[in-house]
């Protein structure tokens, strides 16, 4: 048989997993995609959380024992997820240790709350550093004008960085310099850069929702032939951007101290136009140095019917140019896009994070009462994990 991740693996594409319960942590599922799927990372959000516990009984134990402390919605919040992304990192670790640092991360990220508010970003990135005290560890900083100097003051410090909801070329830009900046200070520090690891996180299928919502509008021949076309248009220019910057002197410098690239990585990659090819979003986007992170759904697919044709996004920069260029003479503004999207996908992951913490609330309530049986199973073989692992 093929292995598809295989191939797409070997051209330098890192396979990670947009998706993080503790029910896959305690099945074994996510260390058998790690065995036998090629995965070498994971990452998370305020959602992904949101659907784990609302889906799951295994954090009964541990809301009990919260509930019985009188521990408080947010740090209860703060206690389930950093519980799970602790024990997806030692499940994580061999990708990490055989990568030499640069794979086997799984991302945790800072209240979304937070988005426009420097400080608090940089002070909760640190907190959330420490708590889960795990190498292989991402803390996701979001890339708003308020999370840019947040990037940088918490590379500074040696701790990894995932920036992400990028969604426009020049913000993107803009991510990259603040990653530089982090770097250098980060070595005037005196911390090792080797250790220090960082990803930006690229928004792909958000980018064809909003601009086909848009031609539709628009109704023209000219405008409907765009559709599907924007999004693959907008990360191959970017991977172009990444190009240039870690070619230039200043990069090098860094490297030289042992400093590895800031990986462009291709988020939100399933497909929302049932119209679409259910890979698009990988088949499209495939070179060496970026990460691809998908839900288990379209790692699937590609293992039963991607198609790995090389590298796809280098020899494309010109006819990524031509698609914004047409975009913009049937009259879509690329650059209200952008904004849209950014502002969208923070009001999104706060609406989530509130979902979580109004869940927990209610979980906490119930367990106080005694009306939530603690899962004395999913504690043992939890407890388990993170004794097998934690000392690694």
């Amino acid at each position: 048989m093929t292995d598809r991740l295989g191939e797409l693996s070997a051209a330098g594409v890192a396979i990670w997993l947009d998706d993080l319960s503790r029910t896959r942590l305690s099945s074994g599922g996510l260390d058998q995609l790690r065995r036998e799927k090629h995965l070498v990372g994971v990452t998370s959000n305020p959602t992904i959380f949101a659907k784990a516990l609302s889906d799951a009984d295994e954090y009964n134990w541990q809301l009990k024992d919260l509930a019985i402390r009188g521990v408080d919605v947010e740090e209860s919040v703060r206690m389930l997820t950093t519980y799970d992304v602790r024990w997806a990192c030692d499940v994580m670790r061999p990708a990490y240790d055989a990568s030499a640092g640069v794979d086997g991360r799984v991302s945790i990220e800072v209240d979304p709350r937070l988005a426009h508010e420097t400080e608090k970003t940089v002070a909760e990135a640190g907190a959330l550093w420490w708590l889960i005290d795990r190498p292989n560890l991402f803390i996701k900083i979001p890339a708003t004008e308020a999370g840019l100097p947040a990037i940088t003051a918490t590379l500074a410090e040696g701790i990894s960085v995932n920036v992400t909801l990028i969604f426009g070329l020049d913000r993107y830009s803009a991510v990259m310099e603040a990653f530089l900046a982090g770097l250098e200070q980060a070595k005037a520090n005196g911390h090792d850069l080797s250790k220090i690891g960082s990803v930006a996180s690229f928004f792909v299928s958000r980018v064809d929702s909003e601009v086909d919502k848009r031609l539709e509008k628009i109704g023209s021949d000219e405008a409907k032939a765009l559709r599907g076309k924007a999004a693959v248009a907008n990360a191959r220019l970017a991977y172009e951007r990444y190009g240039k910057v870690f070619s230039s002197d200043r990069w090098q410098a860094l490297a030289d101290a042992g400093a590895h690239p800031q990986r462009p990585l291709w988020a939100s990659t399933s497909t929302k136009n049932p119209d679409y090819r259910d890979v698009i979003y990988v088949e499209e986007l495939i070179a060496p140095g970026t990460v691809n992170t998908m839900p288990e759904s379209v790692i699937h697919a590609y293992a039963d019917h991607g198609e790995t044709r090389g590298d796809t996004i280098t020899g494309a920069y010109d006819e990524a140019r031509k698609v914004f260029t047409d975009l913009e003479s049937v009259g879509v503004d690329m650059s209200d896009v952008i904004a849209t999207l950014e502002r969208e996908g923070v009001e999104k992951f706060e609406a989530s994070w509130l979902e979580l913490l109004d869940g927990v609330r209610k979980s906490l309530t119930a367990a106080a009462k005694g009306t939530g049986a603690p899962n004395k199973a999913a504690k043992g073989s939890a407890q388990a994990a993170e004794q097998a692992g934690g000392n690694a």
